[in-house]
């Protein structure tokens, strides 16, 4: 089994449509897979890459969206 980087997020609408297109470029910049699931507090960001994780936390960040590691 793959092991999965994941990272909670709190947000909704256009904010969580434009970090599902961030995630999409960066999982497509590394080579990597990556996934959307519902978590009980927000929705979990799956990358098969630490160092894509890394990337979307940092873009996460940058635009003040709230995200805990999953």
């Amino acid at each position: 089994m793959t092991k999965t980087n994941g990272l909670i997020v709190r947000a909704s609408g256009r904010k969580l449509d434009q970090l599902r297109g961030d995630a999409s470029r960066i999982a497509k910049g590394n080579k990597v897979d990556w996934w959307i699931e519902q978590a009980d507090k927000g929705t979990r960001f799956c990358f098969e890459d630490a160092e894509a994780k890394k990337s979307f936390a940092s873009i996460c960040e940058n635009f003040a969206v709230p995200c805990v590691e999953a």
